[in-house]
């Protein structure tokens, strides 16, 4: 299992800031598991002028009393200063130290002023100094009303904001099995992507049946409360928000369905949707023909795979699985599983596009629908071709159909290319078990269709 993966501009933008002569201030942000602390303890790896310290949910004198006695060892004349943050982190910033305070929320809820404390330090007292506070936190919003907002007391300080997100396609496969097929790559994305903390229980010693079994599915794996614990965690009345990730997950995507389905009021909604989107767990996705904050034709979708997947499969199973023992997997998940993964699929394939195009430009790439009428891939390009692509994670070969569809929906989809110009169009099909001869017989006989396998999509991804 790899120790660090990826997040290389995230290191050298955080070790530049580190040799600066400035004072500096880092903010790093981001849901949990994603490998925030990971990354800062990579980042000052042989430094000796570094403190470190995790907080926890405690009182703010012990809180206070444990950073020193971390700092310390760095430190040592830190242990004749007055127990203050204020001196305490002054004395720290006159030594020109590193200093990392990790899950900074825990500290301002037991010390409300200590945002404003640092405040005070960057705007008086850093002067001649080139220490770096580096402030983490998995509480977004809290960081938001501390550091990130208009309003908040260190707003316009940092130097450096880094909003973690999850590992891309690429990065999350050096967590699977060598042995792991192209498909299987895709299953696996789709089921835990691109979160280290669950990527790292994927053993690879077993199949991934088996992982999804032991680690999600019986009671007692590691994952199997993981999006539980997460939401309660960040939020204050998760009722409604679990009902409205349950409906996304069974197909309700507009307000108005997820509306009908939650009981919750339309007008309401909102305030949760844009929760939900903040904290990364939705996404509002609107056709790549219009403008996000114009449009009425929205779908809220589950941002994180292992979230679809739980919600799909686990919240509200209750103790299904622990009767089915061995065959949970096999019996429940595994038939239904290709259909569940497909939008995963899509969503890379959207991704892989611009490598598979490699003579184009893209300047937007995404999903297109209007009524019943839907095309997975859409890709605006500068030299004003239009590619349209579809895809098929099932277990038939892909036939003729698909490409009449697309070739029928593309007179329906509005786009001029820059300068009005007239447009040219090509056609992509995406296939996880091949193609029909019908298909394979017009790529053959035409210049505008290209057909591309699990392996064509994974292989672009992964750098080859």
């Amino acid at each position: 299992m790899p120790e660090f993966v990826n997040r290389e501009k995230e290191l050298e933008l955080l070790r530049e800031l580190y040799n600066s002569d400035e004072p500096e201030l880092a903010v790093i942000y981001g849901r949990r598991r994603l490998g925030k602390t990971a990354l800062v303890k990579k980042s000052v790896e042989e430094r000796d002028d570094v403190v470190v310290f995790q907080a926890r949910q405690k009182t703010s004198t012990l809180q206070l009393r444990q950073f020193i006695d971390v700092a310390s060892d760095s430190y040592p004349g830190l242990t004749k200063i007055r127990e203050d943050w204020e001196p305490v982190l002054s004395y720290l910033a006159e030594q020109d130290g590193i200093v990392v305070l990790d899950e900074f929320p825990y500290l301002v809820e037991q010390d409300e002023s200590l945002p404003s404390v640092v405040q005070a330090l960057f705007d008086h007292e850093l002067n001649g100094s080139s220490a770096t506070f580096v402030l983490l936190g998995s509480s977004i919003s809290m960081m938001e009303e501390v550091a990130l907002l208009g309003n908040s007391p260190l707003y316009g300080r940092p130097s450096l904001k880094l909003d973690i997100r999850q590992l891309q396609f690429g990065a999350a496969t050096e967590f699977f099995a060598d042995g792991y097929s192209p498909e299987e790559q895709v299953f696996a994305w789709g089921i835990f992507g691109g979160v280290p903390y669950y990527l790292e229980e994927l053993s690879p010693d077993r199949s991934l049946g088996e992982n999804v079994r032991r680690n999600i599915l019986s009671r007692h794996g590691t994952l199997h409360d993981e999006p539980d614990y997460v939401l309660r965690m960040e939020l204050k009345e998760p009722t409604r928000y679990f009902s409205i990730l349950e409906a996304i997950s069974a197909g309700n995507t507009s307000r108005n369905e997820i509306a009908n389905s939650t009981g919750i009021e339309y007008n309401q909604l909102s305030k949760y949707l844009d929760r939900l989107s903040r904290l990364r767990l939705v996404d509002r996705h609107v056709p790549v023909t219009e403008e996000k904050e114009r449009s009425k034709r929205s779908r809220y979708l589950i941002r994180d795979p292992f979230f679809r997947f739980w919600f799909r499969f686990v919240y509200g199973a209750g103790d299904r699985y622990e009767a089915l023992g061995e065959d949970a997997y096999h019996e429940i998940v595994e038939p239904k599983l290709a259909d569940f993964v497909s939008r995963s699929f899509e969503e890379l394939c959207c991704t892989g596009v611009r490598g598979l195009y490699p003579e184009y430009t893209f300047t937007d790439v995404g999903g297109w629908w209007y009524g019943e009428h839907e095309i997975d891939v859409v890709g605006f390009t500068k030299e004003g071709t239009l590619v349209l692509g579809e895809c098929k994670f099932q277990d038939s070969k892909q036939g003729y159909g698909s490409f009449s569809k697309l070739q029928e929906h593309a007179g329906e989809l509005r786009w001029t290319p820059e300068g009005s110009g007239e447009r040219d169009e090509e056609y992509a099909l995406f296939s996880r078990s091949g193609f029909k001869n019908s298909v394979e017989e017009a790529e053959r006989e035409r210049d505008d269709l290209r057909l591309f396998t699990v392996e064509d999509v994974v292989s672009t991804l992964n750098g080859n």
